[in-house]
């Protein structure tokens, strides 16, 4: 089980214009800005529809908490 904390900490480096919301290309730059050379856009929409439990295209905290949990 993550720890709450941690996961708002990690949700937040992603989140960047903080509204809740991670958008693939949130994902992409914050991949890449973390040195994954690989971070493209088809990546980051892959990502996200992997934890998309809404189907909006992005990922909320609660969606990211919850793709932790499994």
């Amino acid at each position: 089980m993550a720890d709450i904390e941690k996961a708002k900490a990690a949700f937040a480096r992603f989140d960047a214009d903080g509204d809740g919301q991670v958008t693939p290309d949130e994902f992409k730059r914050a991949m890449a800005a973390m040195g994954d050379m690989y971070a493209n856009g088809p990546m980051a929409e892959a990502v996200l529809k992997s934890k998309d439990i809404d189907g909006d295209g992005k990922m909320s905290f609660d969606e990211f908490w919850a793709s932790l949990q499994k």
